[in-house]
């Protein structure tokens, strides 16, 4: 405790010269925390398959270290997305909030696209063939399957760890729902996205028209694609927001999608995680609620020893990559 507490006035006398530009020659700090050795676990995680994720329709992979790479992986069905799916997802992203080694996920569509949207045929006897014997009971069987289909992207936007689309070829129906759950988006060049539920007779109910809104922040452009089904080539999708960054191809685009997690993965977990609780929330309230939520959440984030570590790092030039955070 006592060392604790001298570290911490160090640090407050080592800024307070730093911001007021004061100067003392000759004078050497060195912050040194008790038992930081102890809490600085090495991952331990082998890069390739991810332990603990087995699933049908997806492939997750330990693409680097703090970092997993989760693909939409039924090519021969251009990544339609099918019973198993809906379901796997939510498994996957519980586990992965759940991953004290994970820090950044980047999700990517196997084969010649990011994905196809729902598999029609797969789900047609839930949809065209609910389950119930009047109307009272339809309704309730059809609310029950929606609300678990909005959950799939849900653990998206609710996993901690940011979340990178990384979108090649169509990102059709569903996968517009998926992308608009993500944190980060890019896209190659030959990626188009597709709001296409108008065009098999029903309202997108899983996302897009809740988010997408949000995202770009042009209601008329939205109501036209939602309304037309129209495609939304990668150029407009750059201009209006939707995605952040356009790539030649497939290949350079994932490269880029997986140095950017790297970058994120080497930030204190608990200042990037503390981030993106934060965004979410002032996105759906307003500022004073948001400034009210963060002073709240920040009292106890802020006695973090990642504070201390990446000021002392910057403090004497190193990069955030060299310092090594706890487990989060």
């Amino acid at each position: 405790m006592a060392a604790g507490i001298v570290a911490s006035r160090r640090l407050r006398d080592l800024l307070t010269r730093r911001l007021t530009g004061s100067n003392y020659p000759g004078l050497s700090i060195s912050l040194r925390l008790t038992g930081s050795s102890a809490q600085e676990e090495a991952s331990g995680v082998a890069l390739g398959e991810a332990p603990d994720h087995s699933y049908e329709s997806l492939r997750v992979t330990s693409a680097q270290k703090h970092v997993l790479h989760v693909q939409l992986n039924r090519p021969n069905k251009r990544n339609a997305m099918n019973k198993v799916f809906w379901r796997e997802m939510v498994e996957c992203f519980n586990k992965i909030s759940r991953d004290a080694d994970c820090r950044a996920v980047v999700i990517s569509g196997a084969g010649k696209m990011f994905t196809a949207g729902i598999d029609l045929m797969d789900m047609a006897s839930d949809i065209l063939q609910p389950k119930g014997d009047d109307v009272a009971r339809i309704s309730w069987y059809l609310r029950d399957i929606i609300t678990r289909y909005q959950e799939t992207f849900n653990v998206i936007e609710r996993c901690p760890k940011p979340v990178i689309a990384a979108v090649h070829g169509g990102c059709i129906g569903g996968g517009v729902d998926l992308v608009t759950a993500c944190d980060i988006r890019y896209c190659a060049q030959d990626a188009f996205f597709q709001v296409k539920e108008v065009d098999v007779g029903l309202a997108a109910d899983v996302g897009t028209l809740q988010r997408l809104p949000k995202v770009i922040g042009n209601q008329s452009l939205v109501n036209e694609l939602a309304f037309t089904a129209r495609k939304m080539m990668a150029d407009e999708a750059l201009g209006s927001g939707l995605v952040s960054r356009v790539f030649p191809d497939k290949e350079v685009m994932l490269d880029a999608a997986l140095a950017l997690a790297a970058e994120i993965s080497s930030k204190s977990p608990v200042a990037v995680q503390s981030t993106k609780v934060n965004l979410l929330y002032s996105r759906d309230h307003s500022v004073a609620e948001s400034l009210n939520y963060v002073a709240s959440w920040n009292m106890s984030m802020l006695q973090t020893q990642d504070l201390v570590k990446s000021v002392q790092a910057t403090t004497e030039n190193k990069e955030l990559k060299t310092v090594t955070f706890s487990k989060l």
